[in-house]
């Protein structure tokens, strides 16, 4: 599949998104942000595809928005035309020129039906972490180094995560990083709990599929898609009451399901179980479960 800012290569069932502007520390543009919501898109539409890792060329992973615009790089009056204004010339916050682009990519993200892993090479700021937050799973190279800069640059953080950091690190230690907008290390990230390993640069890949490989061996894959949307979902719920009502539907559906008689028998015989239910074909009838909120 050709892109002009991502490559998007698929080997061994796994999906590598690679940001491809080396020249640029793979700094983030529109085009960019569109093409990684359709490689995601392409992802759930493949039942080939078991996991995917996201990492960059060269070395970063992705320095941040592109600001090559100058000054006006956050004004979208200026860059896109004015957003719509009510007749007392208050701004209609509706409007979808108002809408950040990079929560759209995290939105996205976030509804992918497959295991995401961020390979982090190098650094990583402004949206170049946000996109990470909603990726299920962090490793970072020894170069690698993060920054959650929007405060130094007079704006706001962007891509939704103000709902996603506090959940990953704490409040405490995202609105220290944010406040501060300082650029800090890999050995502190892991502190943090921002990324779960840290491994040399030579290893990052190597880490990151066989962490891939892994889930592909063992996992069923339409268990793993409901696992995804189950865990991130519930963040957001206000009584464990939700959670039940979601784990009773799913043991429910999938008790009754092929993989989970094969899941089973695999164990009682005491071999590696072969799971043929699909992700497009074997969802069950309640997913998408919160289909009637307003989320997306």
């Amino acid at each position: 599949m050709s892109y002009e800012t991502i490559r998007y290569e698929v080997v061994e069932q796994i999906l590598t998104v690679t940001l491809n502007r080396p020249e640029q520390l793979n700094a983030c543009t529109g085009t960019m942000e569109r093409e990684l919501i359709d490689a995601f898109d392409c992802a759930d539409n493949d039942d080939e595809i078991r996991a995917i890792i996201v990492t960059g060329e060269g070395r970063a992973f992705c320095a941040g928005a592109d600001l090559s615009p100058g000054a006006d790089t956050f004004d979208t009056d200026v860059r896109f035309g004015s957003a719509k204004r009510f007749p007392d010339g208050a701004v209609d916050y509706s409007d979808p020129k108002v809408r950040d682009s990079g929560g759209q990519l995290t939105l996205r993200i976030f509804r992918s039906l497959k295991p995401v892993i961020a390979a982090v090479n190098g650094p990583a700021v402004g949206i170049g972490v946000t996109m990470q937050l909603p990726m299920d799973i962090r490793l970072a190279s020894e170069a690698a180094r993060f920054g959650f800069v929007f405060s130094q640059r007079g704006i706001v953080p962007d891509a939704a995560s103000s709902w996603f950091l506090p959940r990953i690190v704490g409040i405490g230690q995202a609105l220290e990083w944010c406040y501060s907008g300082r650029v800090f290390g890999a050995q502190e990230a892991l502190a943090g709990r921002l990324v779960s390993r840290v491994v040399p640069a030579d290893q990052l890949l190597h880490a990151a599929r066989a962490l891939a490989g892994e889930i592909i061996e063992k996992a069923a894959p339409v268990s793993i898609a409901l696992i995804r949307q189950m865990m991130w979902r519930m963040l957001g719920a206000d009584d464990p009451m939700e959670a039940h009502k979601i784990d009773s539907r799913g043991l429910y559906a999938r008790g009754r399901s092929a993989d989970a008689k094969e899941g089973v028998l695999a164990f009682l015989e005491k071999r590696p179980a072969v799971f043929k239910d699909t992700v497009l074909a074997d969802m069950p009838d309640y997913f998408p479960w919160w289909a009637e909120r307003d989320y997306e």
